[in-house]
């Protein structure tokens, strides 16, 4: 639930050059931006910030490095621009562009997140674009709004820092430079990337929208580590980060800027006070930030202030929005889960940590952006003239240490029953995050955190003992999951678990309380690695399901043999008396939850299935020839994938975002199906096995090709007389090369049925799809990887069509 990356590890650019949709620009190599090591923060300043440490010299502005032009100042109220309407303010406002930001980031509505549990908040844009908020870690939804404006409004920006050989960096509308010239060989954006702003000066919002120009090459490409995916987007691209920012910008320099500022900047550098300065309780305002900081380096964690609401007696009520790691839509947080984050030792409060320092002095607690200013030919970063008696010294740590009681008067009374709402629902986040990413510590820790302030509410003011609270809000995962010490445990390093390892796990557990109670054996490192679990997936048929453990951010106990325990203090799980939990879904197939106990069906439909929070459901298929299987159900009540195996090969997958979702297999043998919730999601369902499809009813001379493993080999070339029949889809592999420009379309009159087709990499997982209600499909993409990608082409909902497909390599 934390944001771990506090900047690129060395080793980031090898890994960067792997993740699909993040390959070099042709001659550019503009992702091999030759930065090695950390960016440092550098040393705390103090007031000096103020004016005398200057930035670049603004006469390097219109170098090939910049990003976006500076055409307006933070302090402007009476220009001809700063004049006018603009997102969350009238005309003649009279307010400065911080104070605009402030009223853009606080009228941004919430809203429903996509695929997720949480409410988030819908992005605003100067032409009346809107869209979900992003998936992004906890800094780099800071920083993407930050950024956000002040490239669409024309203000200047930097955010500064040192690398590993010393040298002073400055990241900002001028590119990423020195005081003396370009970085490394971080992009020339003015030469490489276009801004379409000018052209489509003048033009009304709607015409803007509607004739929206696009950079396919930002278009396809993610952010450094992964799990940027956002399957809403709309329109063909990756569906990554990169989507996303060619969606919100007319400048396009700014998205591929925003891909390099994200990579190495993090949580610690918005702590550090040459970025960020420290603000006095009282005026808090939405766009602040509140940083949580538990060590010097590394671990950390973000919240934007979302809102801000003023209430009788002088107080306040906030809310606080944030990312994480694993990258997510913000989750909106309630006053009172906000109000808890704000009165914490960790926001830089009074105490210390394990390791002895004062939280004080660990640069959490209320921030302000600064802002860039012209002084004497230098941007420097400062802050407002209006904000000079609301700031605090950076070495003032007795007024730091001060601002969580304090924050405690101002943000209102919150009665012990919402108190323990609040409580729970943290319980419940961490559990949620858990069931999808089983090998976070930092969820562990969290849901901890949170039952130690349930413990003391309850005993405080409830009349509950901690057994009490224990024997009623405690399950057993979370004794499985239990809280581990992050820098003795290589557990807390792996990023890359999933809900099908959770499921594993829980029922290798759920297994061991027959006939008697047993306390859990905790998901961690034990003996050097993870065997007994590895094991387990094997003997039940999903071995090929379960991750190794790797190394998926700075891990100096990587070589610890056994992963420590955190102190618990629960009541152990066989003291509480309680059953094992089983299941809510008590479907006419339950239990079916692994593939050695799959549910064996024929052709027919299947009625009121479900899944759950931690639950699969696997379906066993032997077919004499081709068939197909769908999933239908309400995608607004929780999102459903599948995916189709023969033995352990992954061979078809459906994951959209719609309504249903289906595979198909193009010859006979025994198959497994496998339903699953995406992100954790449950909902009800129900399942249609269709025999027939493909194979001798469909005479385009590529049958069968009804599924991965029998994928016709194409390479360039247009190929003609296909067709698309009823319960049918044709798969095609197509052999690639990293960094290639794959072009694919598929040639169709939508009158005769409505035809899509989504692309997958060698791993059957997908990498992007063309789904319109027009003639004719088309997906272009960059390879993330070399090896064979697999084209799928399908009816929509059961549609035939005779089509042609052109396959283009570049």
């Amino acid at each position: 639930m934390f944001c771990f990356r506090s900047a690129m590890p060395i080793f980031a650019l090898g890994v960067l050059l792997a993740l699909g949709g993040c390959q070099q620009a042709g001659a550019h190599g503009d992702d091999d931006w030759g930065i090695e090591g950390e960016l440092d923060v550098g040393d705390a300043v103090g007031k000096e910030d103020n004016a005398g440490i200057a930035g670049t010299p603004v006469s390097h502005d219109d170098q090939s490095t910049a990003v976006w032009t500076v055409r307006n100042q933070w302090e402007d109220t009476d220009t001809p621009e700063a004049r006018k309407a603009g997102l969350a303010w009238g005309e003649d406002s009279g307010l400065n562009w911080d104070q605009k930001f402030a009223a853009w980031v606080q009228s941004m509505e919430r809203t429903p997140g996509n695929d997720t549990y949480y409410d988030t908040f819908t992005l605003t844009t100067p032409w009346g674009k809107t869209l979900p908020a992003p998936a992004l870690e906890c800094a780099e939804v800071a920083m993407f709004l930050r950024i956000s404006f002040a490239s669409w409004y024309g203000l200047p920006f930097y955010l500064t820092a040192v690398d590993s050989s010393g040298t002073r960096i400055y990241f900002g509308h001028f590119g990423a430079r020195t005081k003396s010239g370009r970085y490394k060989k971080t992009p020339l954006y003015k030469s490489w990337y276009t801004d379409y702003t000018s052209q489509l000066a003048g033009k009304s919002n709607q015409y803007i929208i509607d004739n929206w120009p696009s950079d396919s090459r930002l278009r396809e490409r993610g952010l450094y580590g992964d799990g940027d995916d956002m399957d809403w987007l709309p329109g063909e691209g990756a569906h990554k980060a990169g989507h996303y920012f060619d969606q919100v910008y007319l400048n396009k320099r700014v998205g591929h800027f925003m891909r390099l500022i994200l990579s190495y900047f993090g949580s610690m550098h918005l702590a550090g006070s040459r970025n960020t300065y420290n603000l006095k309780p009282q005026a808090l305002r939405a766009g602040d930030i509140l940083v949580e900081r538990w060590q010097k380096r590394g671990i950390g964690h973000v919240l934007v202030v979302k809102q801000v609401t003023e209430m009788p007696g002088d107080k306040m009520e906030a809310n606080l929005a944030s990312g994480s790691m694993p990258r997510r839509q913000p989750k909106w947080e309630d006053g009172a889960s906000s109000k808890h984050t704000f009165t914490i030792a960790y926001t830089g409060g009074e105490g210390t940590n394990s390791d002895g320092d004062e939280y004080a002095k660990l640069g959490g607690g209320l921030k302000r952006w600064r802002v860039a200013k012209n002084r004497n030919g230098y941007w420097t970063n400062t802050w407002m003239n209006a904000d000079e008696a609301s700031w605090i010294n950076d070495t003032d740590y007795e007024r730091i240490a001060a601002r969580p009681g304090q924050f405690e008067d101002l943000l209102g009374e919150v009665s012990p029953e919402q108190l323990r709402e609040s409580f729970l629902q943290m319980i419940s986040d961490a559990r949620n995050h858990l069931r999808q990413y089983p090998a976070s510590c930092s969820a562990r820790e969290r849901r901890e955190e949170a039952f130690g302030l349930l413990y003391d509410l309850s005993q405080r003011e409830l009349g509950m003992t901690r057994a009490q609270v224990d024997a009623q809000y405690r399950i057993f995962e979370d004794y499985v999951f239990a809280a581990l010490e992050y820098t003795q445990s290589k557990t807390c390093c792996w990023n890359s678990s999933n809900a099908a390892m959770f499921q594993i796990i829980m029922d290798y557990n759920n297994e061991r309380q027959e006939p008697q109670c047993q306390e859990p054996v905790v998901f961690k490192a034990m003996g050097g690695g993870y065997n007994l679990f590895k094991e387990y997936a094997d003997s039940t048929g999903r071995g090929h399901l379960w991750r190794s453990w790797s190394e998926d951010e700075s891990c100096p106990q990587r070589d610890v043999s056994n992963d420590t325990e955190a102190t618990h203090d629960w009541t152990p799980w066989c003291d509480l008396g309680a059953q094992t939990p089983t299941p809510d879904c008590s479907d006419s197939f339950e239990p079916n939850n692994s593939p050695d106990a799959a549910a064996s069906i024929t052709a027919g439909s299947f009625e009121d299935l479900e899944v759950c929070p931690g639950n699969e459901d696997y379906f066993q298929v032997t077919s004499t020839g081709s068939f197909s299987a769908r999933i239908e159900f309400v995608h607004a009540s929780g999102d459903l994938d599948m995916e189709l195996y023969r033995g352990s090969d992954k061979i078809a997958s459906s994951t959209s975002t719609g309504n249903f979702e289906e595979v198909t297999a193009g010859s006979a043998g025994t198959y497994t199906v496998r339903v699953f919730g995406y992100n954790g999601a449950s909902n009800t369902y129900s399942l249609t096995l269709t025999d027939g499809g493909g194979g001798s009813d469909c005479t385009d001379g590529y049958e069968p090709n009804g599924d991965s493993s029998v994928a016709t080999p194409l390479s360039e070339g247009t190929y003609q007389s296909l067709q698309i029949c009823p319960s049918d889809a044709d798969w095609y592999a197509i052999e690639v090369t990293a960094g290639q420009t794959i072009s694919l379309e598929a040639r169709f009159s939508h009158s005769d049925g409505d035809l899509d087709m989504t692309l997958y990499d060698s791993s059957v997982s997908q990498v992007a799809n063309a789904q319109s209600t027009s003639d004719n499909e088309a997906i272009t993409v960059e390879a993330g990887s070399s090896g064979t990608y697999y084209l799928k082409v399908f009816g929509y909902s059961g549609a035939t069509a005779p089509y042609s497909l052109v396959v283009d390599l570049q």
